[in-house]
């Protein structure tokens, strides 16, 4: 058995009865081989034909601005109830967890979010796959420990490193695709290990998981949830322009060329994080018609430092500077985000943008 399975679970065995019978709940969220059953009950899922999804990321800092982040989260649950929340990676910053019992699970998620009492999809980031210095992603397999914390926790839900959750589970109004590309815009490339290579037996499997995933799923609305973004008017810029780097896969070529042979065009939206920032960009040629979305300002901001790939791409709106999360209402047949800014010294929250996007 290959390193990413650390925690004794066969590659042919999937989520199933198990954490179902556990959490009282049918199976919520369709998932690859080697998934997770959890050992605690789950909070449950939502069931109705209206979802209104906490879209937020690169909140795991445990410091006071995460928390001022959370508490206009649950004073905006409070008013409108959440049903579930995407967490778009960057979930135990600096480095990532030492394993699925470190303290920095309490610090950095459970305690900011107490209150916030529905599922978190949790996607990988490059902080939570940390080698050498933080954020380089030369760490893949210790994303493993975030995958083992599922097993531990009623809100994290990250039952592998990739999958998909239909919400309802039943003539699902949304499927969310969870995508793993760490192996494909890592800092520290993994020349080393074929397991995790471009082309290697990873990234194969979730290319073909998802393709059909896509292909089967009966969802009124498809959204893939990725940490690196295709497009993005911040520092990290474009994937295959990554950071402004000519230096190839640095750049994230490798990703570019994932999202565009497998996700653009396919969904309707893709919601990414990465940059400390909240952009609503419009879909290009390039994109296909799927409308890239960043919200990755759950606890730190850009600084209004502009993108490193060049001139911005037109945007619904687009801030470099203020702390925040999304709030996305679906239902069959419309999809309104709207974006919530935080006063970092109140938790203060303010919606700044309000649209019906479908």
């Amino acid at each position: 058995m290959h390193e990413q399975s650390p925690i004794g679970v066969g590659r042919r065995e999937v989520l199933a009865g198990a954490a179902g019978a556990v959490a009282g709940l049918g199976l919520f969220g369709l998932t690859p081989a080697a998934a997770v059953p959890a050992e605690v009950p789950k909070f449950a899922a939502p069931t109705g034909g209206r979802v209104r999804v906490l879209v937020t990321g690169d909140a795991g800092t445990g410091t006071r601005t995460q928390w001022a982040v959370a508490d206009a989260a649950r004073a905006f649950h409070a008013r409108e109830p959440f049903s579930l929340a995407v967490g778009l990676g960057d979930n135990i910053y600096e480095s990532g967890p030492d394993g699925p019992d470190d303290i920095q699970f309490a610090t950095k998620f459970e305690d900011p979010n107490t209150g916030l009492d529905f599922p978190w999809a949790m996607v990988l980031g490059n902080h939570d796959t940390s080698a050498v210095f933080p954020g380089d992603g030369g760490w893949l397999a210790r994303g493993n420990h975030e995958v083992a914390y599922h097993a531990r926790s009623p809100r994290w839900w990250m039952p592998s490193r990739y999958y998909s959750v239909r919400v309802p589970e039943q003539n699902p109004v949304v499927e969310f695709f969870v995508l793993d590309i760490n192996p494909l815009a890592a800092y520290i490339p993994p020349l080393l290990d074929p397991y995790w290579s471009v082309d290697g037996p990873y990234m194969n499997a979730q290319r073909a998981w998802l393709d059909g995933a896509l292909a089967d799923s009966p969802a009124t609305w498809k959204i893939a949830c990725t940490h690196q973004p295709y497009l993005s008017n911040g520092p990290h810029g474009d994937a295959g322009n990554y950071e402004g780097l000519p230096i190839e896969p640095l750049n994230g070529v490798h990703a570019k060329r994932f999202f565009e042979d497998h996700v653009l065009g396919k969904v309707s939206f893709l919601l990414s994080g990465h940059d400390h920032t909240l952009q609503v960009l419009e879909p290009t040629p390039a994109s296909k018609g799927t409308r890239q979305i960043v919200s990755g300002a759950a606890a730190k901001t850009s600084g209004g430092h502009g993108s490193a790939s060049g001139p911005a791409h037109p945007a619904l709106f687009d801030t470099q500077s203020e702390l925040g999360f999304m709030v996305m209402d679906l239902t069959p047949d419309t999809v309104d985000l709207r974006v919530i800014t935080v006063d970092p010294a109140t938790g203060a929250g303010t919606q700044v943008f309000d649209r019906r996007l479908a």
